[in-house]
Formats: C-alpha cells, sequence, structure tokens
C-alpha cells in the first residue's frame, strides 16, 4: 500500500461553501474503506490535503475525482506519492 498526499487549492469560494457537506460524506465513505490515512484544511483558507492509502496513482486520481469538490469544479488537485518516515 502506498500513500498519496492530494493538496485541494479552492478554485471556487461559493462552490467550496455549497458542496463542504457532499465533499465531507465522500471522505467519512472513503474512512470507512480504509481509503484515507489523514485529512484536514489549512487554516489560511487556501484549501485543504488529503492523504489517500492506494496502490497506484491511477487508484487516486479516480478516487480525486469522485470528490464533490473536485467534480463540481470547487477545488482543484495536485497529487503527490508520500513516504512516510519511521519515527
Amino acid at each position: 500500500m502506498k500513500y498519496f498526499a492530494v493538496f485541494l487549492p479552492i478554485i471556487d469560494t461559493e462552490k467550496s461553501r455549497i458542496y463542504r457537506p457532499q465533499h465531507l460524506e465522500f471522505l467519512e465513505n472513503k474512512r470507512r474503506e480504509g481509503k484515507i490515512f489523514a485529512n484536514g484544511r489549512f487554516t489560511d483558507g487556501s484549501g485543504g490535503l488529503v492523504i489517500y492509502k492506494a496502490e497506484s496513482s491511477d487508484e487516486v486520481l479516480e478516487l480525486v475525482r469522485q470528490d464533490p469538490y473536485v467534480a463540481e469544479g470547487a477545488r482543484g488537485y495536485e497529487i503527490h506519492e508520500w513516504e512516510m518516515s519511521p519515527v
């Protein structure tokens, strides 16, 4: 299993407000499926970050495109494979 950090910068503030409930429901569903390691918003209001667990970047891209924020044009996305350092 690999980890992927997905930045979700705001494109449209109003759409972000409108689609927030659907986005949060989407994240909760993916968390229950074991697809999300962590997520949260940036305190400067610029967007948020989701760290997905997946087998490939193609799998993550498919998940990201299902997120209502992305599907409805509220947020952009940037995907990076992330290697967690041992503590």
